[in-house]
């Protein structure tokens, strides 16, 4: 056979039935950002601020036939907006676009090397991402990541600040999850044992962290850190002072970064807790997928709104119940009101 001959009939190989055609079955990809506006169904009052509503930023990465949506919860503490988040996840757009959705590290690392700050945006890309991958591989997230559904936690469910009179009826509508958690303006960490609490969360500022290990030595409760555990490489300073680490996607970047944040406290022998902002399903099932790795959960950022798009992780007496779909195997309950 002549070499121009040769040539001619490799290129028609693809074509034969049966043989994969990578090239002609792989699409482009196309990402979609979006303000959600989430309604809630309480006025959420923290030691920050109350609101009746929180906007978090939605992302949908779309390929080969597949939609892979994230979803960031911009933390005003950080100085960030849905709209702040928006903007980091636009400067990636041609990288997204033009990457291996299955070199998923590389291409968050990218992202991580190009962006500056704007956690909630790359988690939004990150749990697309994700998403996308699972359903590709036609896994749920849980297994990539080697993890049994049935060793979910119990996940607590969160009473804002508020009057007695109201804070009591919120703990009557919460009366089918055994473990709640409460936030208080006063901090009495004694008083607080002896009402069988299993911890607390953050007493002293996050700069704080001399003084915290002070207060340590000196309560019989465990202390989580919060706001002082941002990045995987804040958690070696914090053992001597916190007894374990609440991770959330939204201040690590996504689930690649949780996942090793909880990987370094576990090292290191301190608790594990995932948390979550208020958010809809899209984040709060992401970290629900991670959960069977952590000693607590506090993922009811998605109870606390009215208007959820998505169905994703349920909950049943308190347990964390994951769906069996591929990646984060959401499903839509209808549409949101858009900012």
């Amino acid at each position: 056979m002549k070499r121009r001959s040769f040539l001619a009939g490799a290129a028609l190989v693809g074509q034969v039935p049966g043989l994969p055609v990578l090239a002609q079955t792989a699409g482009r990809a196309q990402l979609e950002s979006k303000i959600v506006r989430l309604k809630l169904r309480h006025t959420w009052t923290t030691t920050m601020s109350s609101s009746e509503y929180r906007d978090t930023l939605h992302v949908s990465y779309r390929r080969d036939g597949l939609t892979g949506h994230g979803e960031g919860a911009p933390i005003v503490r950080y100085h960030e907006d849905a709209v702040s988040a928006g903007k980091a996840v636009e400067s990636v757009r041609g990288l997204l676009l033009s990457a291996a959705p299955m070199q998923f590290a590389k291409v968050m690392a990218q992202v991580f090397q190009r962006v500056s700050g704007e956690w909630a945006g790359k988690a939004a890309i990150d749990i697309a991402l994700m998403d996308w991958v699972g359903q590709k591989l036609k896994i749920p997230l849980y297994t990539y990541f080697g993890l049994d559904p049935k060793d979910t936690p119990l996940t607590t469910f969160s009473i804002g600040i508020d009057s007695p009179d109201i804070t009591r009826q919120k703990t009557r509508e919460a009366a089918e999850y055994p473990i709640l958690k409460v936030k208080v303006g006063a901090r009495k960490i004694d008083w607080l044992a002896r009402q069988g609490v299993q911890f607390i969360e953050q007493p002293l500022p996050a700069e704080m962290i001399e003084e915290t290990r002070w207060l340590r030595s000196r309560v019989g409760i465990p202390i989580i850190a919060d706001e002082a555990c941002q990045r995987a490489s804040d958690i070696p300073k914090l053992k001597e002072a916190y007894d374990g680490v609440n991770v959330k996607l939204d201040k690590a970047g996504g689930m690649l970064e949780a996942y090793r944040m909880i990987q370094i406290a576990k090292a290191l022998g301190m608790k594990t807790m995932l948390g979550c902002m208020i958010s809809s399903s899209v984040s709060v099932t992401a970290a629900a997928h991670l959960s069977p790795l952590v000693d607590y959960a506090d993922l009811d950022g998605n109870l606390l709104i009215a208007n959820d798009p998505f169905r994703g992780v349920r909950v049943e007496k308190g347990k964390l119940i994951l769906p069996d779909r591929p990646g984060l195997g959401l499903e839509q309950s209808g549409p949101a009101s858009r900012k």
